[in-house]
């Protein structure tokens, strides 16, 4: 069906000359009007641009000063700043000797510093919190990494009581790396307060502990306490006290003091920041509005008028014909859609190729969605018939109601539930959705747990478990859980295709900063046909799709996809009859502090 023919005011040459020619005198009459009336707002955006360059400069700088103990390698720090903003950045000491510039210009004596940076003493003008100390400035209070794991491991475990009772919870990390449970359902604090152990997130561990008693020490003797009276310090800082005679802002004043000759030693020294212009020095950019800019901001509209309709004319009748094949094309059926001619190498030309390769890509997605619905389909479909005739046979009086039955149906529920958390994990994968939790992790450990979860599956299939325990030291940055997920995914194929008496072998190694996990067996092999589709969802190597050695056929993929989402890769080498060996290759990411 071909469409009406549009009336003249509504087509799209006739549209865009309308608008460009009522956008073109509109900004001639006012352009005289609109320059006279702007210069003071131009001039007040300029500053309000130049306080939030100032403001990410400190807020950078503050980072940088709260992490570092001098200021020795800020000046490719301030270079990179510099080019970013076109701005010129210095730091000066407290003794007004220079620290780091980004460039040579004009003398600052007579310049005002933008602000001081000292991550003890925050500027509240130029931050969005109300910490007078910098957050980030944590020194000795940094954990190490056996603390984190400890309390990492402690948070992990009060998220997922939380889950389980139903209520949404996340784990934050602080700067120092102690983890932090953060309920995400306010109303639920009381309800969840089973889940917190004894020797929970609020506890002190034991190198916190040292510097708390000694802060509390300082904190007493700043306040005048005498022995009766009492101060606690929590590791975040909040601070339960008995001291009749000092106030909330004494104790919180005192305590800052402690914090601050803690920190001290830690931290950069205070400087003076400059943020100045690059060519003149002036902290803020001059703007000129003379007559002879007027007189060509003039002309420039007139000519800006002319070129406008002209081109509004040839461009609307350039546009207008290949628009029209691609709507005729659009309005057709996917099954009947035929590509579009590319005329011209424009954006309607792009336009025209986006659209070819588009209707290509869903035909191919329509095809695997009928793919993907009959798979489902057929695997749905045989745990929920052997349910329901086992099911009817004992209403019939044909089988006895008793465990044997029910054991049945348990084995065929899970698997239901197997097959539609698989689906579940792919489905976020495909959304990139599936949200990964890095964290220092003890690879050999962490596979260990893996062998011990499917020992008891490779006994009862005469299968020998092993793990190569070279690398035991190893600690790199991965999401445990999901690493454990993939590695139990390879186990757990090998084991099914192992023929009784044979072996897997779990093994790591790390080379050229990559961590390589690499799960042998010595089972039936895959024909070398048969290769390119082990990752294909719902595929198995027996071609009749029987569940003879059991599974889903969406392990593989799964592990594919997990690996992908670190970064890495997963390959497959297999002699048919001789075994299979399944590589997954990670990037080796360690610890911030190298351990």
């Amino acid at each position: 069906m071909r469409p009406p023919r549009l009336p003249l005011h509504r087509r799209l040459t006739t549209r865009l000359l309308t608008t460009s020619i009522l956008i073109a005198i509109c900004a001639t009459l006012s352009t005289a009007w609109l320059v006279a009336r702007t210069a003071t707002s131009a001039v007040r955006q300029e500053q309000g641009r130049s306080l939030g360059e100032e403001k990410s400069v400190y807020d950078l700088l503050l980072g940088y000063a709260a992490t570092h103990r001098s200021w020795s390698d800020v000046e490719p720090v301030l270079r990179e700043q510099s080019a970013r903003l076109d701005r010129r950045i210095t730091l000066i000491g407290e003794d007004q000797r220079l620290i780091a510039d980004s460039g040579p210009g004009p003398s600052l004596r007579t310049a005002r510093a933008a602000a001081t940076i000292d991550p003890l003493h925050v500027d509240a003008a130029l931050t969005d919190g109300t910490d007078r100390i910098d957050p980030r400035a944590v020194g000795p209070y940094a954990l190490p990494p056996l603390e984190r794991l400890q309390l990492r491991t402690t948070a992990d475990a009060e998220v997922a009581c939380m889950r389980k009772q139903g209520f949404d919870a996340t784990v934050d990390v602080t700067p120092s790396g102690r983890p932090v449970v953060r309920l995400l359902s306010a109303d639920a604090k009381n309800e969840t307060a089973g889940c917190r152990t004894d020797h929970g997130l609020g506890f002190a561990t034991r190198s916190e502990q040292q510097l708390l008693t000694v802060l509390e020490r300082q904190t007493r003797k700043c306040l005048g306490a005498r022995g009766e009276e009492f101060v606690a310090i929590q590791p975040d800082f909040t601070v339960y006290a008995v001291l009749p005679g000092a106030s909330s802002e004494q104790i919180s004043d005192c305590v800052d003091r402690a914090r601050r000759a803690q920190l001290r030693p830690y931290v950069a020294p205070p400087a003076q920041m400059f943020v100045t212009d690059s060519d003149t020095g002036a902290a803020q950019p001059a703007f000129n509005l003379s007559r002879g800019n007027l007189a060509t901001i003039t002309l420039g509209t007139a000519a800006v008028l002319l070129v406008a309709v002209g081109a509004t004319v040839l461009a609307g009748r350039r546009l207008v014909q290949p628009l029209h094949a691609l709507t005729e094309a659009a309005r057709q059926p996917v099954d009947r859609q035929s590509p579009v001619a590319v005329s011209t190498r424009d954006e309607v030309g792009y336009l025209a190729a986006a659209f070819n390769d588009l209707s290509e890509r869903r035909r191919q997605v329509e095809e695997q969605r009928r793919q993907l619905v009959a798979d489902v389909a057929h695997e749905l479909r045989t745990p929920l018939t052997v349910i329901r005739s086992r099911v009817e046979a004992a209403q019939d009086g044909l089988t006895p109601l008793g465990p044997a039955l029910l054991g049945v149906i348990l084995g065929e529920a899970k698997l239901l539930q197997h097959v539609i958390d698989d689906l579940r994990d792919l489905a976020a994968a495909d959304a990139d959705t599936l949200r990964l939790h890095p964290e220092p992790v003890w690879i050999a450990d962490n596979l260990e747990q893996v062998v011990e979860a499917h020992r008891a599956t490779a006994e009862q299939a005469g299968v020998t478990l092993r793990q190569d325990t070279a690398g035991a030291e190893l600690v790199l940055v991965l999401d445990p859980v999901r690493l454990r997920q993939l590695a139990g995914n390879l186990v757990t194929n090998a084991i099914r295709h192992t023929r009784p008496g044979g072996s897997v072998t779990i093994s790591t190694r790390l080379a050229d900063e990559a961590l390589t996990i690499t799960v042998a067996d010595t089972g039936v092999g895959i024909a070398p046909d048969d290769l390119p589709r082990v990752f294909d969802r719902f595929w198995r190597a027996d071609a009749s799709r029987s569940r003879s050695t059991g599974g889903t056929g969406l392990g593989l993929p799964i592990a594919r996809k997990l690996a992908e989402a670190h970064g890495g890769t997963i390959t497959i080498e297999s002699r048919l009859g001789h075994g299979t060996e399944l590589t997954v290759t990670l990037p080796a990411h360690l610890p911030a502090n190298g351990s």
